[in-house]
């Protein structure tokens, strides 16, 4: 589905036979020799140490078989490398365990990066540079490419060794911390196709999944003239609690007063919860992400106060109050094995952090001093695929994934007490 796809089947075919061929004349000869050279009691074995003719013949065709499935290789690679001048680029990001995208602007390069600039208000490392204002920043792990037009995959990674690879395209690239490495393609038909990580990274690795979304040129046109640059982020204005108060009274009604929660009504405490994380719920339940399976009867009822909030602004001012309230502890109403939970929560640790703390780098949430009832019946919908199925909440996906450890709802149980039992404090 890739202009060059068809030459790395070519070469998987063609090491398929070489070595089919060897497997096969390898074991004819062994059983040739097991009957030819049977034990007989009155044979004797000939020594013979050394016998040039069938080195000679050994090695070459050794050599032969060598080069039969090197040489195919190389020329693919050679044309894999091989960037065509017309192809645009995009900058692939591979983090524990997340996907992000960058653009070049109009000016068609792109601003300089360090490593040590990388931080939560700077995700990609941006350097103040001219170059780099104009830069379209995707932190979503959905990339859209156009049909028919060559793209260079520019590849780096924040942290550990990871691969970046569609196996629909027959494409992939090791991403190694502190080198660039790329590739190129032509996606040859419209559809969604997916990405994964094809380097063992961390225990997460085989959720760290994207989405590659091949559109025609008007629609990717459309689509990234709707991402944000790097200068419109950064100039973007930060919250207002006192904007945000008057978006938070319809809230009010369900989670408290003071976003603390109210179970008899299945709301949740706000208060506590990250920043980043709330606006991403309220972004997923305003577009239709969350909130729409027909067993979520809670996020059903989300969905249109979301709906009520007209703009992203609105929803930071909202945010903005809610991280004002006051954080009050909360009272633990589930029961449980935190002892054998403690063994289950390593997995979640790996990404909500081992105090329960919530780490956004990994887009993981606090889950400490949270409302267990409310963390339960989560971690059930995800693990029934109710919650994180949608196509749009690429994140979900990860979690859809992970909640399968938890076998049953003993397990459940047993997790949430250890949760209980944590102090969660701030981001490590």
């Amino acid at each position: 589905m890739a202009s060059n796809w068809g030459t790395i089947d070519d070469t998987i075919h063609i090491t398929m036979w070489v070595t089919g061929a060897v497997f096969v004349a390898v074991n004819l000869f062994l059983a040739y020799v097991i009957i030819r050279y049977r034990y007989r009691k009155q044979r004797r074995s000939h020594y013979d140490p050394e016998n040039k003719k069938l080195e000679i013949w050994l090695t070459g065709l050794t050599t032969i078989g060598i080069a039969a499935l090197l040489a195919p290789g190389l020329l693919v690679w050679g044309a894999f490398v091989s960037v065509p001048e017309d192809a645009h680029e995009v900058e692939v990001v591979g983090q524990q365990w997340h996907w992000s995208y960058r653009f070049p602007g109009e000016d068609g390069r792109f601003g300089a990066v360090q490593t040590r600039r990388i931080g939560p208000d700077n995700p990609f490392g941006m350097v103040d540079d001219a170059a780099g204002q104009d830069d379209v920043l995707i932190q979503s792990p959905r990339l859209v490419l156009p049909v028919d037009r060559p793209v260079k995959m520019v590849l780096r990674s924040k942290d550990v060794l990871h691969n970046f690879q569609v196996a629909n395209f027959r494409a992939k690239m090791d991403m190694v911390p502190g080198q660039v490495t790329y590739f190129w393609l032509t996606p040859t038909e419209l559809g969604e196709f997916e990405v994964s990580c094809a380097e063992l990274c961390g225990i997460a690795h085989f959720a760290m999944r994207g989405r590659v979304d091949v559109v025609d040129p008007e629609t990717f046109d459309d689509w990234l003239a709707d991402q944000p640059t790097h200068a419109e982020l950064a100039a973007l204005e930060p919250g207002d609690p006192e904007a945000g108060e008057a978006h938070f009274a319809s809230c009010a009604a369900c989670h408290g007063s003071e976003g603390q929660g109210n179970p008899d009504l299945n709301a949740p405490r706000l208060v506590g919860l990250e920043p980043w994380y709330l606006e991403r719920q309220l972004e997923l339940f305003r577009a239709g992400a969350r909130g729409t399976h027909e067993e979520d009867t809670f996020g059903q009822q989300m969905r249109p106060f979301a709906a009520q909030l007209p703009d992203r602004q609105a929803i930071v001012d909202l945010v903005a109050y809610v991280q004002a309230l006051p954080d009050e502890p909360v009272e633990a109403t589930l029961s449980g094995d935190a002892e054998r939970g403690a063994r289950l929560y390593r997995t979640c640790g790996s990404c909500h952090g081992a105090d329960g703390q919530g780490i956004q780098a990994t887009n993981a949430p606090r889950l400490a001093g949270m409302h267990d009832w409310y963390l339960a019946r989560q971690l059930r919908h995800f693990r029934e695929g109710i919650r994180g199925r949608h196509a749009e909440d690429l994140y979900g996906h990860q979690m859809v994934d992970m909640a399968q450890v938890l076998v049953d709802d003993q397990a459940v149980d047993d997790v949430i007490a250890h949760i209980n039992t944590l102090a969660g404090g701030g981001e490590e």
